[in-house]
């Protein structure tokens, strides 16, 4: 089923009808899954409907026509606030909050979000990118978000419950979503004309782990050679460990001169890696694979050679989400790959038993 055209929620949606129905909206929420997958979009459509001046908010359906409902999908509602990170920053800075120097608390989200509907029922404020709140961004907003405000919606978008500070994830109302389903995925693509063949939509529907964003970045044909490559090499690791971290950085290097570019490229190739090491873990457990051939010729390969300890290869995961970390935290990229692919080899080789 489709909810105002966003696939693979439903069960979210009459989540939210239910609370509604009952009038028990709460004020603050968490949504969090995996990138690319409608949380976003969601999110707009959710404050879309419950700023309707038609619809009634259990039935949350926008009538989509209306000024309001107009003003929402044109950014401009002015019961809305929508924040994120901007493409040049590590995180969000502090004055999306709070208003800047010359304009403390008199300007910015927190002020925003205090002040009385101007046109609707509710001021609601969407939080992008909540995964990148530093502690004073998440202080600023613990105030707002222990007292908020009468009749304010406030949600924040992320990846994951252990991305926010305890602080932050004790005052939100937790809604997961889940990866969308690979048909979903293809069907996306296919409808959005992302693709000229069904055989195109339903190979990066099995790359993507049903996440539309990154089958999108999985059509480039660059990506898709580097992506067998690497795995073959991460399969022969430590013997193919030589060269590997400047090929690694010679592919982010050709994204361009563009910084957020590179590192949200890296990121990619490191998320590369989590995949390959998660269907080494099934392939050695026994568990049923992810059905992506790439994947799975490479795995096969490595788990050839020796058995495989799966404690070790978790090492390897774990070094892999701090190596997005210290992207996130703008490390140097030359460094941070070096490092990266170095303590991969020596903790690989610890992983054969």
């Amino acid at each position: 089923m489709s909810w105002q055209g966003i696939e693979g929620h439903d069960e979210n949606v009459e989540r939210f009808r239910r609370i509604l129905a009952g009038r028990r909206l709460a004020s603050t929420f968490l949504f969090v899954g995996p990138a690319g997958i409608g949380k976003r979009t969601f999110a707009l459509k959710f404050a879309q409907a419950l700023l309707c001046e038609v619809a009634v908010d259990a039935e949350l359906n926008p009538c989509g026509s209306c000024p309001s409902c107009q003003q929402v999908a044109a950014g401009s509602h002015p019961d809305l606030d929508l924040v994120a990170k901007p493409a040049d920053k590590a995180f969000i800075p502090v004055e999306t909050f709070i208003g800047d120097r010359d304009h403390r608390m008199r300007d910015g989200l927190c002020h925003n979000i205090s002040l009385k509907p101007f046109c609707g029922g509710r001021k609601i404020a969407i939080i992008d990118d909540a995964d990148y709140l530093n502690q004073e961004g998440a202080n600023c907003l613990l105030k707002t978000l222990e007292e908020p405000p009468p009749k304010s919606v406030i949600i924040l978008i992320a990846s994951s419950e252990q991305t926010q500070l305890p602080t932050i994830r004790s005052r939100c109302q937790i809604v997961r979503f889940r990866s969308l389903q690979q048909e979903v995925v293809a069907s996306l693509l296919r409808s959005l004309g992302e693709v000229e063949t069904d055989v195109e939509a339903t190979r990066l529907a099995a790359l993507c782990h049903g996440s539309l964003q990154r089958a999108r970045q999985f059509s480039d044909s660059e990506l898709g050679d580097f992506r067998g490559e690497f795995l073959a090499r991460l399969a022969r690791l430590p013997e193919k460990a030589v060269g590997l971290a400047a090929d690694v950085g010679a592919f982010i290097d050709a994204a361009g001169k563009d910084a957020p570019v590179r590192r949200e490229r890296l990121k990619l190739v490191i998320m590369i890696a989590v995949d390959f090491y998660h269907e080494l873990v099934r392939q050695a457990s026994g568990m049923a694979s992810t059905g992506d051939a790439g994947l799975v010729t490479a795995v096969v390969a490595a788990i050839r050679t020796q058995n495989i300890d799966v404690e070790g290869v978790a090492v390897c995961v774990e070094r892999c989400l701090d190596a997005l970390s210290q992207v996130d935290a703008n490390a140097n990229q030359a460094t941070l790959i070096e490092c990266w692919i170095d303590d991969l080899a020596r903790s690989f080789e610890r992983a054969y038993v």
